[in-house]
C-alpha cells in the first residue's frame, strides 16, 4: 500500500504540552475493519482506561470505527508519540493474543490536532461520537457499543 502524499510529514512539527486537549486519529493496517468485531474494540477501550489509569492522559471522548479510532484526551504526563506509541503497542498485543496469531494492527504513525482553549470541546466530542451515524453504521448513536463522552 502506497503512503499518502506528504505522509513522512507527520511528524514535523508535532508538539505535545501537558493540559492541552488533542484529537488523536489512527487508523488500521491497510484499513481492515479489525473493529468491526466489537470485542476487538473491547480491547482499544480497555487501552484508553488504562492510559488514564496511569496518569497519561484523560479520555474526553472517543470512538472505535471499524478501521480506525478518534481519541479526544487531554494529556498529562508524557507526550503524544509515546503515549501513542504505548496505546497502539498494548491492543495490537492484545488484538493479536485474542485472535491466536500475529500480524499488523495499525498504520504506522497516527494524525493530531491540538485544540484551542477556546474550541468547543463539547461540540468536538458530539462530532466524534457521531462518526457511526454519519457512516450510516447505525440509525441511533445508543446502538453503537463503542464510544463514549465525558459529557454525553
Amino acid at each position: 500500500m502506497s503512503k499518502p502524499p506528504h505522509a513522512h510529514r507527520l511528524r514535523a512539527g508535532r508538539h505535545s504540552e501537558p493540559g492541552r486537549a488533542y484529537l488523536l486519529t489512527a487508523v488500521t493496517h491497510e484499513r481492515q475493519p479489525i473493529f468491526k468485531d466489537w470485542r476487538m474494540g473491547r480491547l482499544a477501550v480497555s487501552e484508553f482506561r488504562r492510559a488514564e489509569e496511569e496518569g497519561n492522559a484523560s479520555s474526553l471522548a472517543w470512538v472505535v470505527m471499524p478501521d480506525h479510532i478518534h481519541w479526544l484526551v487531554e494529556l498529562h504526563n508524557g507526550d503524544l508519540p509515546k503515549l501513542m506509541q504505548v496505546t497502539k503497542s498494548r491492543c495490537a498485543r492484545l488484538i493479536n493474543q485474542q485472535r491466536g496469531f500475529s500480524a499488523p494492527v495499525w498504520q504506522k504513525g497516527y494524525f493530531d490536532r491540538a485544540l484551542r482553549r477556546e474550541d468547543d470541546l463539547r461540540a468536538m466530542a458530539r462530532y466524534i461520537v457521531a462518526n457511526p451515524l454519519r457512516a450510516r453504521l447505525v440509525e441511533h448513536i445508543g446502538d453503537y457499543p463503542l464510544w463514549d463522552a465525558i459529557w454525553i
